[in-house]
C-alpha cells in the first residue's frame, strides 16, 4: 500500500556596529580634549612607532544563516504534512528571497556581468544533475514529451531546455508510471515543481542590476511596486495565461522580499525607527490575513493559493526580522549546538531545496516495507503504523536528505570552483572550526 501526502508548489558579512559610551545620564559620552600644547607636553620625547591595526575579517552573518536553515526545514515539513498554517507562522520563501536580495545587493558592488555569470554558475550544475535523474525517471516510466497532450509536442521537447537553463517552467507529466509502482503516478509533478523557484531566483539575478540602480534613486517606490504589481496580476484584476502568467506572479509576489533584502544591505531599515517600521508592517501583514479570509482557496488558509495574501503577509514578516536582525558573527547561547547544522544547511541549501520532495516520496516505499515484517501481521500493529505513517515518514526524510547531501552535494562545490565537500558543517579533519560556513558571493 502507498500513501499520499499533498504536494506543494547565501548571506554575506557586515561588519560590526561601532556603538558609542554613554554615561550614567544616558547622554553620548565624548572624550575631553586636550590643548595641543597639553597633548604636546604629556607626549613621550620618542614614541615608538606602532603598526596600524589589521582590520577585521568580516565573518557571515549567523542570524540569517539560521533563518535560511529555519526556511528549508519549515519547506520540508510544509511538503510533507501539507498544513496550511505553516505558510502563516513562517513564509519561507519570502524569507529565502530576502536573504538572496541582499547577499546579490552586496555582490554588486563587483562588475554586474561577472556577478550574474557567477550565480548563474553557482545554480545551474545541482540543477543539471537533478534534472538527469528526474527526466530518466520519467521517461523510464514510459512519458513522451512528443505525445504528451499538456505540452504540445514538438514543443514540449523545446520546453526541455528549461531543464538547462530555468528561465521557464519545465515540463513534466502529470501521471507517469502506474498506481500500484513504488512511487505515486503523480511523483512527477511533486518532484519538479520545486523548480518554480530556480526560474523566479534566476530572473531576479537577471533583474537585480536595475533594480539595484532603481533602489538606489528611488527606494520607496521600487520597494513598493511589487506589492502593487502583486494587487493587479494576483488578484484577478489583469490576467497573463500560461506560465508566463505564473512567472510573472511569482516575480511580483516575491519581489517585495528580494528588494527588502536591497534595503537591508543598504541600511534603510536601520535608519527608520523600528516602532514606525514594526506598526506599518504590522498593518501590512493585517491587510494580508483580511484579504485571505475573503479569498481562501481549496486548502484553506494556504497563502501559496492567494498572491496578494502571500506577498503583504511575507513583506511585513520579513521587514519585522530584518528589522530586529542582530547580526551575530556566532550562534549565541543555546543556539550554538545547532552551529554545526546551520552551517551544513547553508553550504547545501541548493540541494536541500532541489531533492527534499523526492526523497519525500522515497520515504513511503520504505515504510511500506515495514508491513511485510513478521511481527507486523496483526491488525493491532497494522493500526499503529497507519496511525504514525506521516511520524515514521518526518523521521526517515531526515537520513535520507543527509545521504542525499553526501551523494550529491559536492555539486555544489564544483559549482562555485571549490574543492568538493563530503560533510561541509564548518569543522576540519582536525576537529577545529573552520569558519562559520562557506562564503557565497
Amino acid at each position: 500500500m502507498t500513501h499520499g501526502y499533498p504536494a506543494g508548489t547565501g548571506t554575506g558579512p557586515e561588519p560590526a556596529p561601532s556603538y558609542p559610551s554613554y554615561s550614567a545620564d544616558g547622554f553620548p559620552q565624548q572624550r575631553a580634549q586636550e590643548p595641543p600644547e597639553a597633548a604636546t607636553a604629556t607626549a613621550p620625547a620618542t614614541a615608538a612607532p606602532t603598526a596600524p591595526a589589521a582590520p577585521a575579517k568580516p565573518g557571515r552573518d549567523r542570524y540569517l544563516d539560521l533563518l535560511r536553515s529555519l526556511a528549508l526545514v519549515r519547506v520540508v515539513v510544509y511538503h510533507l504534512f501539507g498544513w496550511a498554517w505553516l505558510t502563516v507562522l513562517f513564509p519561507s520563501m519570502g524569507v529565502m528571497f530576502a536573504l538572496a536580495g541582499s547577499l546579490m545587493a552586496r555582490s554588486l558592488k563587483r562588475p554586474a556581468l561577472s556577478v550574474i555569470r557567477g550565480r548563474v554558475r553557482r545554480l545551474l550544475p545541482p540543477m543539471w544533475l537533478f534534472g538527469v535523474v528526474v527526466l530518466a525517471m520519467m521517461f523510464a516510466g514510459g512519458w513522451n514529451p512528443l505525445d504528451d497532450p499538456d505540452h504540445g509536442g514538438t514543443w514540449g521537447v523545446i520546453e526541455l531546455f528549461n531543464y538547462i537553463v530555468p528561465i521557464g517552467a519545465p515540463p513534466f507529466p502529470w501521471h507517469v508510471g502506474s498506481k500500484s509502482g513504488l512511487l505515486e503516478d503523480t511523483w512527477a509533478v511533486q518532484a519538479a515543481g520545486v523548480l518554480w523557484y530556480l526560474r523566479a531566483y534566476l530572473w531576479f539575478v537577471l533583474a537585480s542590476p536595475l533594480l539595484l540602480w532603481l533602489f538606489r534613486r528611488a527606494p520607496w517606490p521600487t520597494l513598493l511596486a511589487p506589492l502593487g504589481l502583486t494587487a493587479i496580476v494576483g488578484t484577478g484584476l489583469v490576467t497573463i495565461p500560461g506560465e508566463t502568467g505564473n512567472a510573472v506572479s511569482d516575480f511580483a509576489v516575491y519581489g517585495g522580499c528580494w528588494v527588502l533584502g536591497f534595503a537591508h544591505h543598504e541600511g534603510l531599515l536601520k535608519r527608520i525607527p523600528r516602532y514606525i517600521s514594526v506598526s506599518c508592517s504590522a498593518l501590512i501583514m493585517a491587510f494580508g490575513l483580511w484579504w485571505a479570509s475573503n479569498h481562501l482557496g481549496p486548502d484553506g488558509w494556504d497563502l501559496n493559493d492567494i498572491p496578494l495574501a502571500q506577498a503583504t503577509w511575507s513583506f511585513g514578516f520579513v521587514v519585522i526580522l530584518l528589522q530586529y536582525s542582530p547580526s551575530w558573527q556566532e550562534l549565541p547561547g543555546a543556539l550554538k549546538k545547532w552551529d554545526k547544522l546551520v552551517t551544513l544547511s547553508n553550504n547545501r541549501a541548493v540541494t536541500i531545496y532541489l531533492w527534499h520532495n523526492l526523497l519525500i516520496m522515497a520515504t513511503v516505499p520504505i515504510i511500506d516495507r515495514a508491513y511485510e515484517l513478521p511481527f507486523m501481521q496483526s491488525e493491532r500493529a497494522m493500526s499503529a503504523l497507519d496511525s504514525t505513517y506521516m511520524i515514521w515518514m518526518f523521521v526517515l526524510v531526515w537520513p535520507l536528505i543527509g545521504l542525499m547531501v553526501a551523494a550529491a552535494g559536492w555539486v555544489e562545490d564544483l559549482a562555485a570552483k571549490r574543492k568538493p565537500r563530503l560533510w561541509p558543517n564548518g569543522v576540519r579533519k582536525t576537529g577545529r572550526r573552520s569558519g562559520s560556513g562557506a562564503r557565497h558571493a
